[in-house]
């Protein structure tokens, strides 16, 4: 039946429930656009927090680089300590190898003092004798 053939009161309820659909389709709306706005800010915030952990993980990233870079340097600088370590020892090495050198040639020197001393007493005990 069209609306005009309705009797009055039908038609008032009609209008009432058209009210009540509107009313509830409008709460249903301004719902769907709260919650719109609610999921709008999470998704913002959630962009924040991967900014930040993105920030976070450059961060670390250089980080490791710098520590990257100094175990280079730490490396390069005990390879460099045990190079002037071993020129040190070969040094050492050949100062005492030159001391013992210089050791054995003033003992050969002694040695030859001491066999002329020998000699210079023998020297003179002859002459003694000789004399006597």
């Amino acid at each position: 039946m069209p609306n005009e053939q309705l009797p009055p009161e039908q038609r008032r309820e009609q209008a009432e429930d058209i009210r009540r659909d509107a009313e509830c389709d409008r709460r249903l709306a301004e719902s769907a656009r709260t919650d719109a706005e609610r999921f709008r800010e999470l998704a913002e915030e959630a962009r924040d927090v991967r900014d930040r952990h993105r920030e976070a993980l450059e961060e670390v990233r250089q980080e490791q680089e710098r520590l990257r870079a100094t175990e280079e340097a730490a490396r390069l600088a005990g390879e460099e300590a045990r190079a002037a370590a071993d020129s040190a020892r070969d040094a050492t090495m050949e100062a005492v190898r030159a001391t013992a050198d210089t050791l054995q040639a003033t003992l050969e020197s002694m040695q030859s003092i001491e066999e002329m001393r020998r000699t210079l007493r023998d020297i003179r005990d002859l002459k003694t004798s000789d004399a006597n």
